[in-house]
């Protein structure tokens, strides 16, 4: 009996002395933290996603209260108006940014490119890429297991059945990257959201030259420069035989689409053209 309660006091005075050793330093090592911290990420959308190119949103917060400017700081998934209230906590300007939006450079559906093959492992981009191949013969294209879909924290992306390949939920797409980082074939850019969101791009990521791009995929860009001599505002470029449209210099004017011969370009949110009206044949008497 003596044992026990003896055992119980000891364990007891360890316990006291150890609160007492943790209190202790708890008070000589505090670090008083700026409240505007709590403040800042209260503005966030705590999806810790890292768009802003920080391990999270106290982390990004902290960047901010810190700073002694905002330039580089910014958080794509709050947009310009959360940007400028903390511009306002922290007593600093915040500039002026764009949404953006992700798309998928790549449109080679089931019946546009041939399946030459058919992978029974790990059902993930990351593990087929490493492969070296995938199920179709195109090289830089789509590998379709939605690493993508699965890496979106807004769920702003799904796979769709029938084409084989990601798409973008507009609504929900907050421009944060984390697709980007997640595509081993890096098919997937952020691009300005562009007004009423109309934007243009080049729907292929495959380098390889025209003969051989079009046995891969129907629909693959085959660099023939149609488009960057129609284009008036130097906005597209030819490189590994492949057409790249600069959005910053796009003035969405669609001559590019029009030219294409593969269809490759494609024109987003933009009003159905109008059939020209027909002209009426005046009868003779």
């Amino acid at each position: 009996m003596n044992i026990i309660v003896t055992s119980i006091i000891v364990l007891g005075l360890i316990g006291i002395i150890g609160a007492a050793v943790l209190y202790v330093v708890a008070k000589r090592f505090h670090v008083q933290e700026d409240p505007r911290i709590d403040q800042v990420e209260a503005l966030l959308p705590g999806a810790n996603c890292g768009g802003c190119g920080r391990s999270g949103c106290r982390d990004f917060a902290s960047a901010c209260v810190c700073a002694d400017t905002l330039d580089g700081l910014t958080c794509p998934a709050s947009g310009s108006a959360v940007m400028k209230q903390i511009g306002e906590i922290v007593g600093l300007a915040a500039a002026e940014t764009k949404p953006k939006i992700a798309v998928i450079k790549c449109n080679g559906t089931c019946d546009l490119r041939p399946r030459l093959a058919r992978f029974e492992g790990a059902p993930t981009c990351a593990v087929l890429s490493s492969l070296g191949t995938g199920e179709s013969p195109c090289p830089n294209g789509c590998l379709g297991c939605g690493d993508c879909v699965s890496a979106c924290p807004y769920g702003a992306m799904k796979m769709n059945l029938e084409t084989g390949l990601p798409e973008v939920i507009e609504d929900k797409c907050v421009g944060c990257g984390a697709c980007v980082k997640a595509c081993p074939r890096s098919i997937i850019e952020l691009r300005y959201k562009g007004p009423r969101g109309m934007r243009v791009y080049v729907a292929c990521s495959n380098k390889e030259k025209g003969a051989a791009a079009m046995k891969t995929c129907k629909a693959a860009c085959i660099g023939c420069s149609k488009c960057a001599k129609e284009c008036t505002h130097e906005a597209i470029t030819i490189a590994n035989n492949l057409s790249y449209i600069d959005y910053e210099k796009c003035k969405l004017c669609r001559k590019c689409v029009d030219v294409c011969p593969t269809h490759a370009i494609h024109a987003v949110n933009f009003p159905v053209k109008k059939a020209p009206a027909k002209e009426k044949v005046e009868e003779t008497a």
